[in-house]
């Protein structure tokens, strides 16, 4: 039985090799089968990214995926080169200890995730005995109840703000830029906006066809489209790639952080990303006669009643056409017209 070169191994190492297979071989063990077992088991970090390597063709969210890549990266680097059959109670709470309290959401979501590998490494055989992440009856005797924050809606800019906003953006022509004013012109989701592909786009029809895969909802959804956002198109055409917005590669698309990072660029850090389909929303009940189910219809909600539902699918497109034509004159700054019909005054 081979202990290593002489180039890689010590003579005091080569003698403690020799002195653990002898008493392997006292207890009527192989000693080199033994060592091509411990060779089979993965490293916890192998075993993360396994995991999220099986599970990310059903995760629609691409911001998802880059959650799990980062949490179990960063937060749980310093056990990635253990084995994973040797993580233990005292491993895991090295890594939540310092976030416990400082970063409560964090640290439920690496515990959450670090449970689910060390779950997986015990079904594929190369862990046994209890997970050392597991919360109930485990790491809740040995960690202080965490923080409870107050959850509240997504910082939305006021609407009255967005013009002026969305003008300070378009001086800037940078990638997250476009694709930040172009969330705000479609009301869309981010991962919408950064997942968007050119064969989801027909600029002969105006429309931007999401498939269902991409959706929250799990349901295909179609954006009419404007001048202006076909202008950003048109524009984002001629660099090129499989992605309308790319990141720094042509076949990767922006970073989960590349809209935030353009509001705090441009001064608007406190407000986030998805709220600017509140201010669409409320600025669709304020300023507008649109019909609740067309509003609704342009963020992608998914409505409780059949009837309403089912007249939605039959006749909403056009007349969200006619909203996002609106809404984009006003994010423009454009002067009112007849296709924005403001509510009577009360005292008139």
């Amino acid at each position: 039985m081979g202990l290593g070169s002489t180039r890689d191994v010590t003579l005091a190492r080569a003698r403690e090799k020799a002195a653990a297979a002898r008493a392997l071989v006292a207890e009527g063990l192989n000693p080199m089968e033994a060592r091509e077992q411990q060779r089979a088991i993965p490293t916890f970090g192998q075993a993360a990214d396994a995991l999220i390597a099986d599970m990310e063709p059903s995760w629609r969210n691409p911001k998802h995926v880059a959650q799990w890549k980062m949490t179990l990266t960063e937060y749980a680097g310093p056990i990635r080169s253990k084995s994973v059959d040797a993580v233990s109670t005292d491993d895991v709470l090295r890594l939540l200890r310092p976030i416990w309290q400082a970063k409560p959401e964090t640290a439920a979501r690496v515990r959450g995730r670090v449970e689910a590998v060390l779950d997986a490494a015990r079904a594929q055989g190369h862990r046994s005995g209890e997970n050392p992440a597991r919360w109930r009856g485990h790491l809740d005797k040995l960690l202080p109840p965490r923080k409870v924050l107050a959850r509240g809606h997504h910082a939305a800019m006021p609407y009255a703000d967005v013009p002026a906003f969305v003008a300070r953006l378009r001086d800037n022509p940078t990638i997250s830029n476009r694709a930040l004013e172009f969330t705000i012109l479609t009301a869309g989701r981010s991962g919408e906006i950064m997942g968007a592909t050119w064969p989801e786009i027909d600029v002969a029809k105006r429309l931007w066809s999401i498939p269902a895969e991409r959706m929250k909802g799990s349901r295909p959804h179609q954006v009419p489209l404007t001048d202006r956002m076909i202008e950003i198109l048109e524009e984002m055409r001629e660099r090129g790639g499989i992605f309308i917005f790319p990141g720094a590669k042509p076949d990767k698309p922006l970073s989960v952080m590349a809209l935030t990072m353009a509001m705090r660029r441009a001064d608007a850090g406190q407000f986030t990303p998805h709220g600017f389909r509140s201010a669409f929303r409320d600025w669709c009940g304020d300023e507008t006669e649109f019909p609740r189910d067309v509003a609704e219809a342009a963020l992608a909600h998914a409505l409780r009643d059949a009837t309403e539902a089912a007249y939605r699918r039959a006749t909403a497109l056009e007349k969200r056409r006619a909203l996002m034509i609106a809404w984009n004159a006003y994010v423009a700054a454009e002067p009112a017209s007849n296709v924005i019909p403001l509510r009577a005054s009360q005292n008139a």
